[in-house]
């Protein structure tokens, strides 16, 4: 994590929440429209300023650049992340649709693997971009844990 990091007040802002994600998705009939949810998705979230894209928050293992923030407040935990490519945001965007806001038992027992064959994203990403999609999972497991 770096030194500068984004204010308290920007990892509350509403997200797409886990219920708004799985009835889209539910809604895709294949995987043209489901690609197309996720570009649409990536296009919502806010951009990190370019203060905040540094290399002490990017997340390792991703084949684009990806930054993550994470804050805990009030026992939650809550992230901020970005991406330089908008496939990569938008499926940053389900993965803290699925953990922003919840407790670090939650966040640990949170099962990636389900929760992408539940969207209907399983076996349809390049190798690269599961490795890093797993990577972000990863890294928002990890900051969770250590608080």
């Amino acid at each position: 994590m770096s030194s500068t990091s984004p204010p308290d007040a920007a990892f509350l802002a509403p997200l797409a929440s886990k219920a708004e994600i799985l009835a889209l998705f539910a809604q895709a009939p294949n995987w043209q429209e489901k690609y197309r949810q996720l570009m649409l998705l990536g296009k919502r979230f806010p951009a990190l300023a370019n203060e905040f894209r540094v290399e002490a928050a990017q997340v390792r293992g991703c084949e684009s650049n990806a930054w993550l923030y994470h804050r805990q407040l009030a026992g939650k935990h809550y992230f901020l992340a970005d991406s330089d490519a908008r496939i990569v945001k938008g499926l940053i965007g389900l993965l803290l649709a699925a953990n922003q806001g919840l407790s670090a038992a939650e966040i640990a027992a949170f099962d990636a693997d389900a929760y992408f064959n539940t969207l209907g994203l399983s076996g349809q990403l390049s190798p690269s971009r599961t490795n890093g999609l797993y990577a972000l999972a990863g890294a928002i497991k990890a900051c969770a844990a250590e608080g």
